[in-house]
């Protein structure tokens, strides 16, 4: 393990103070600052692990895999169990500690809850389920199983590390041993839960050490010798877009089976039946973290007899979505560090023809607009017209930052036929080239079906729900086009880190007649 660490500045402390927390997180990891003389400031530090490291809990993983593999699949749904109500029974130490690394108490909690619905009981059963049929066909045992893929390697996300690394280990259900990166940028969690909580429950349950690793790297060290390496066999990327298809090429080129969660573009379609003021409750999800969460909507299509009402209901809810210091517990918003592609997105769209309804101010962490404030406030723009609206960029592409395009049909007149717009809002949605989640809110059950029915983008549909609560049997991730690469789909990691396999055992079977007397048997004796 190298000398060398990163250390984490409490996110309070950084708010408070930017430019000195900058400067004290760069002396204390270059050696210039004695740790022991910063308190209350410095959380805790993380050793930065060199390629010997990242080599090394490859070739445990590797020894461990066909042991953990080999042991029975009810023992390892015990275990993610037993991890499951031990992170609810230590929810309050987990939650502390992503508050600490920057993340608003709501949203801590609310990532805390989609852990535990990752394996959740219900979800949980239904991978067991498909990971394993027995059928009798005569004198034949007939097994349909889901086997290990063996080492599978994760690189959760940056913005909340300790949820992806969670939901990484959940390829342990399959018999998979697991190398996890904590990346850099917040390693505490990654690395405390993983160490304290996970790794004693594996011990108990009888995994060989190896079965998890966990480490914290610069991404390029880790993911080059991931793909490298001959002992690895699936890599999980969570990431962008162009670095995630880079890594999807590469792993296949190498004999590789890539996992992505890349980045999101969902939708939300407000039916002009909609129960409008839940329907805001679910579009103000948008902003939550300054909308730098892959699963929040990113883009309303609006039914036109309802756009202005819609539109004056968001503004008025979105006056609750306010910045704070992450511990307060109505914060909502987080800082945004890179702001030129958001005030870029917002020109261009106004440019054109959108109209502001409200937004793009800087804030400052108790709400007032300022010219250096690191929020930015909750930005809403209207866009008229379906036809050619993904040229613009904030709606055709994913936005990081607190920004909502409310998109309206403009070509509908009285006597219309209403299918016609139903058509043409469904097209809009498959259209997405990327494919995370999308939401429809209508009273109508024949709108909900044919929504239902015919979107086949997305990995996850929701309907006059919550965009991003969690639902039992549901999964939390996985999704289509440029969200999950050439295989994406829903994400149920046991099941994505595994692959089918079928078994018969037989006995008293003679093999000729195995071969020879299929024929008959299945055409029928009389049709001979």
């Amino acid at each position: 393990m190298s000398d060398r660490h990163v250390y984490t500045v409490d996110s309070r402390a950084f708010l408070e103070d930017v430019l000195g927390s900058v400067r004290l997180k760069r002396e204390l990891e270059q050696g210039l600052v004695d740790p022991a003389t910063v308190t209350g400031r410095v959380v805790g530090r993380c050793a930065l692990a060199g390629p010997d490291v990242v080599r090394d809990a490859l070739k445990a993983a590797a020894a461990a895999a066909p042991v953990w593999a080999a042991s029975p699949l009810r023992n390892r749904l015990d275990g993610m169990a037993r991890i499951r109500e031990e992170i609810r029974l230590r929810h309050v130490e987990l939650v502390d500690l992503l508050i600490a690394e920057g993340s608003p108490r709501r949203l801590a909690e609310w990532q805390v809850a989609g852990v535990l619905a990752t394996c959740s009981e219900e979800t949980l059963s239904w991978c067991a389920e498909q990971m394993s049929r027995e059928f009798t066909v005569g004198p034949r045992r007939v097994l349909l199983r889901r086997v290990a893929d063996g080492v599978v390697c994760v690189n959760p996300p940056q913005n909340a590390p300790t949820a992806g690394a969670l939901f990484g280990c959940l390829a342990l259900v399959a018999g998979n041993a697991v190398v996890i990166r904590a990346p850099r940028s917040a390693p505490l969690g990654v690395m405390h839960v993983l160490r304290e909580i996970i790794a004693p429950v594996l011990a108990d349950a009888g995994a060989p050490p190896g079965t998890l690793n966990v480490f914290c790297s610069r991404p390029g060290v880790a993911l080059d010798a991931w793909i490298a390496s001959p002992l690895v066999d699936d890599v999980l990327y969570v990431g962008g877009v162009e670095r995630g298809q880079e890594i999807e090429r590469r792993c296949v080129e190498s004999g590789k089976k890539p996992i992505l969660e890349l980045s999101g573009n969902d939708c939300v379609v407000v039916w002009h039946d909609a129960d409008l003021d839940l329907a805001v409750e679910a579009l103000c999800e948008s902003f939550y973290g300054s909308g730098q969460i892959c699963m929040v909507p990113n883009q309303v299509v609006v039914h036109p007899r309802v756009a202005d009402e819609l539109l004056a209901r968001l503004d008025t809810a979105l006056a609750d979505v306010r910045p704070g210091y992450p511990d307060e517990p109505n914060a909502l918003l987080s800082p945004v560090l890179r702001t030129e592609k958001f005030f870029a997105f917002v020109t261009e769209a106004l440019e054109h023809g959108a109209r502001l309804v409200r937004g793009t101010r800087r804030l400052e962490v108790d709400g007032t607009p300022s010219e250096t404030g690191m929020f930015l406030e909750p930005t809403v723009l209207r866009i008229d017209g379906l036809e050619g609206c993904r040229r613009i960029r904030m709606v055709g592409e994913e936005t990081f930052f607190p920004l909502l395009p409310v998109v309206v049909p403009d070509d509908i007149t009285e006597g219309v036929d209403e299918d016609v717009l139903l058509d043409r809002v469904i097209e809009f949605v498959n259209s997405n080239r990327y494919g995370l989640r999308n939401s429809l809110w209508s009273g109508d059950d024949r709108v909900v079906d044919e929504f239902v029915r015919r979107v086949g983008n997305g990995g996850i549909l929701k309907v006059n729900d919550s965009h991003i609560g969690f639902v039992p049997y549901l999964p939390t991730h996985g999704g289509t086009g440029l969200t999950g690469g050439v295989f994406g789909e829903a994400n149920y990691p046991a099941l994505r880190t595994s692959h089918l396999q079928g078994v018969s055992i037989a006995s008293g079977v003679r093999p000729s007649e195995a071969v020879f007397e299929a024929y008959r048997r299945m055409v029928g004796e009389s049709q001979h």
